[in-house]
């Protein structure tokens, strides 16, 4: 069974009503449902349909928000292979919200970092539910400088609701960590691709994302702030954030037009929880696509890099 969002009410009543009768089936308590559950299976498929081809923005928080949406370690799993984690930051210690290390692709080396949520209570507690401390943005310039050092790509996975803002994280350093890995992201002369796989909260996504390429899955959202956030700032009011996630322009979509981002992958019908494999491979086949473009046409990677963030907002 699915983890349905509030919106999803109509298809989770139908195939609630689909898991019933085949129970009803399977224990002999039933007949002739074949006919019944085939019909209750295209309402349900329909229903999905109509739901998603038209998501609010606010929706969309929701899905790139659900829990069983895959994580960072899902993609690492499935696209890379000799995956070496590195751990510590050499000064204070391991954050496991950031995940990190050297892999191959396709049989190529590349350096691999992402932001890893969890996807049980246990896990979230370890890996802080994605919420990186300074240390693990120190971890991510020390793998970005092995990469810078032995020419090999970066590909990142942002999936964070920002940077966490406790207490000890702002006594060491916080705010002073975020730039440093920011600036490494634009100072390296090796290609980046970032792809957001669901949420981009603000510092604590751009540390990591500020690549050549960025990508965002369909219904993944990349902002400055979370839409909470930015309701209480604005209206002092958190009940207003869907208003604020409307206003904020935070989709894939809107950040497209807005020429943020440089391609959009899109997910399987009612998002990625339905069927990970599938997009995590389409993930994979436009990482594989654009590594090929960078070797296959040799450029300055830095420059292009200055390039791209200076020209953002300029032809709007």
């Amino acid at each position: 069974m699915y983890n349905y969002l509030d919106f999803e009410k109509p298809v989770a009543d139908l195939e609630g009503k689909i898991l019933e009768l085949k129970k009803l089936a399977e224990n002999g308590e039933a007949v002739d449902v074949a006919d019944e559950i085939a019909r209750l299976e295209k309402r349900s498929r329909d229903a999905l349909r109509d739901v998603y081809k038209s998501l609010t923005p606010w929706q969309k928080v929701q899905v790139a928000r659900h829990p069983d949406r895959p994580h960072c370690l899902d993609y690492i799993d499935a696209l890379f292979t000799d995956f070496t984690p590195l751990a510590g930051d050499r000064s204070f210690g391991e954050d496991k919200a950031i995940v990190g290390g050297f892999a191959r692709f396709n049989g190529e080396p590349v350096a691999v970092i992402g932001q890893e949520k969890g996807s049980d209570t246990k896990s979230r507690l370890e890996h802080n539910f994605g919420s990186p401390r300074p240390e693990g943005y120190r971890k991510a310039v020390r793998i970005m400088e092995l990469a810078d050092r032995f020419s090999i790509p970066l590909v990142t996975l942002v999936d964070t609701a920002g940077a966490y803002p406790g207490v000890g994280a702002e006594e060491r350093g916080q705010a002073e960590a975020i730039a440093r890995s920011t600036s490494a992201c634009l100072g390296l002369k090796v290609p980046s691709i970032s792809v957001v796989i669901g949420e981009g909260g603000s510092g604590g996504a751009i540390a990591i994302a500020t690549a050549n390429r960025v990508f965002m899955l369909e219904h993944a959202i990349y902002s400055v702030i979370s839409p909470e956030g930015a309701a209480s700032i604005l209206w002092r009011d958190t009940t207003r954030s869907r208003d604020a996630a409307t206003n904020m322009k935070i989709t894939a979509q809107d950040l497209l037009t807005l020429k943020i981002i440089d391609a959009i992958i899109p997910e399987p019908m009612g998002g990625a929880h339905r069927a990970p494999e599938t997009v995590i491979k389409a993930t994979g086949e436009l990482i594989a696509r654009t590594l090929a473009e960078f070797a296959a046409n040799p450029a300055d990677f830095r420059e292009l890099r200055r390039e791209k963030y200076l020209a953002m907002g300029r032809n709007l």
